[in-house]
């Protein structure tokens, strides 16, 4: 652990879990202890908050929405792209931090500062762009248009796999659409969420942003948990994780009628067709598969190939395979593509799922075991797994995020998207073809049902342009590009009678 880069991060050996902005609290929950999956050490400490604590934030969140909300949306924007700036001065560090506290590899964590960064630029440009419509009415000398205004508090829940650029997605847009922030981050990885509270406060300092609009709140869920969602005083959350989890957080907001953007579990599938670039889509599979260790949202769970190239796509998987598992390993090494699953609950999923799937009939073709680590007493490294298996098993119906990869037969492009679309998850699918009218049927209505479907590429690493999100079980939420912002606002419908009558509409007389 590099002293040097944990200090230029402002991380205290005991830090307080909850901010407003530049005010750090005297929380007053229980301590939690921040360990790294990469060799189990501790890397600091957080005094999470009480229920107090979270009132306190409320409060303030309160106050600093009827001030951000009038403040014009451009020079929200401004913020926005001076937060961008800051970020880019700290990438290096952050990129450290999220790999020594999640485990994903340096360029991975990296990649991660970097989609904060360009959300920043994104949300900069919307900041110019929160468009409505004007319609004509269908009364004489009237106007119709309708308009979005702020939303009020937005609650973010993160899950740790993406500790800070989920952050980023949601609370960038949620910024110039001139709402406040209560963000809490996953127990798992705090510390990151700390230090991006630290390296936006000086931007936050310098632009008078009033206290309370980018707030966090690190608690135990026995603190917030449901009692979070149940809050009427903030009209949306965004919830990043189980799709079990997310199920129940949503009942708890629905009953209270409030709005969510679930982003939950996935159970992504690769076609393989015949004509498809075999090296390309290697590749691809393999980053899919094995990239954050399995770890990912988006991850390659399932591999539908053509019986025609099965077997050559097979072989060349396990010697990208045997490659892979050369080079699994701390993280932080530059020679580390694979690193540790973020807990020994995840090493335990990982060998459950394999034992479960070769019960119900699955083959392991490579891997599927720990790695031998240089500590015996402590290991959250397993070898990638290579697994024949059929669609319905009730493992490859599940997401386990872990990586292992299911690979299956098809025989016609018929079959191939019904397997991918035959899992209750639908978030992101991809099909490599070089078929016109193949990669079409899978882009159309009868093809993937999923709410990302690519072609030639994988079914990882989104660009921040696109709105991201899925279908069924994973929520059916969007978040980031496109017009995502929607999603943090209110939509209202004016009609401006300029004439001396009062005609209404449908033509209906109403004389008394």
């Amino acid at each position: 652990m590099k002293k040097e880069i944990i200090e230029r991060l402002g991380i205290e050996p005991v830090n307080p879990g909850v901010c407003t902005g530049l005010h750090w609290m005297d929380t007053k929950g229980k301590e939690l202890i921040s360990v790294s999956p990469i060799n189990n050490k501790e890397i600091a400490r957080v005094t999470m908050a009480s229920l107090e604590d979270y009132e306190s934030v409320v409060q303030k969140a309160q106050e600093a929405f009827l001030v951000w909300r009038e403040t014009p949306a451009p020079k929200r924007g401004e913020v926005v792209r001076q937060i961008g700036n800051a970020l880019r001065e700290s990438k290096e560090d952050l990129g450290y931090l999220v790999s020594l506290e999640m485990g994903k590899i340096y360029q991975e964590g990296l990649g991660e500062v970097q989609e904060m960064i360009d959300i920043c630029d994104f949300a900069v440009g919307q900041s110019r762009l929160l468009n409505g419509f004007t319609m004509h009415s269908e009364r004489k000398q009237h106007r119709m248009y309708d308009q979005y205004h702020p939303l009020g508090i937005v609650g973010l829940i993160t899950s740790f796999n993406f500790p800070v650029a989920v952050w980023a997605w949601n609370a960038m847009l949620a910024a110039v659409c001139g709402d406040v922030v209560i963000w809490k981050p996953s127990s798992k990885t705090p510390l990151t969420a700390i230090a991006t509270q630290k390296i936006i406060a000086r931007v936050l300092k310098e632009n008078d942003v009033p206290e309370g609009v980018f707030n966090l709140v690190t608690a135990s869920s026995g603190v917030l948990g449901d009692n979070f969602v149940a809050d009427r005083r903030i009209p949306l959350f965004s919830i990043t994780g189980s799709t079990e989890v997310g199920k129940r957080l949503a009942g708890v907001i629905g009953a209270r009628l409030g709005r969510s953007i679930l982003e939950l579990g996935g159970n992504n599938a690769v076609i393989i067709a015949p004509t498809a670039n075999l090296e390309m889509a290697v590749k691809s599979v393999v980053f899919g598969a094995v990239g954050t260790a399995g770890q990912r949202c988006t991850t390659t769970r399932r591999l539908i190939v053509h019986e025609s190239i099965y077997d050559t796509v097979v072989e060349k998987l396990k010697t990208a395979y045997e490659s892979v598992s050369g080079k699994i390993g701390n993280p932080l090494r530059e020679d580390t593509i694979v690193g540790p699953l973020v807990s020994e609950n995840a090493v335990e999923d990982f060998l459950n799922a394999i034992s479960k799937v070769q019960k119900e009939g699955g083959r392991v073709l490579f891997g599927g075991r720990t790695y031998d680590c240089e500590n015996r007493d402590f290991c959250h490294y397993v070898v990638p797994a290579l697994v024949e298996a059929e669609n319905h098993f009730e493992m490859v119906q599940r997401e386990t995020f872990v990586p292992i990869l299911y690979i299956m037969k098809y025989k016609t492009i018929e079959e191939a998207i019904a397997l991918n679309n035959g899992v209750p998850q639908g978030l992101s699918s991809s099909i490599f073809t070089e078929n016109l009218r193949e990669s079409e049927q899978f882009l159309s209505e009868t093809g993937s049902d999923c709410g990302i479907a690519n072609v030639n590429i994988g079914t990882s690493g989104a660009e921040i342009g696109g709105a991201f999100g899925g279908e069924k079980d994973t929520g059916g939420g969007r978040e980031s590009g496109s017009d995502s912002w929607k999603s943090y606002m209110r939509r209202q419908t004016n009609t401006i009678n300029y004439s001396t009558d009062l005609p209404l509409a449908q033509g209906i007389q109403f004389g008394f």
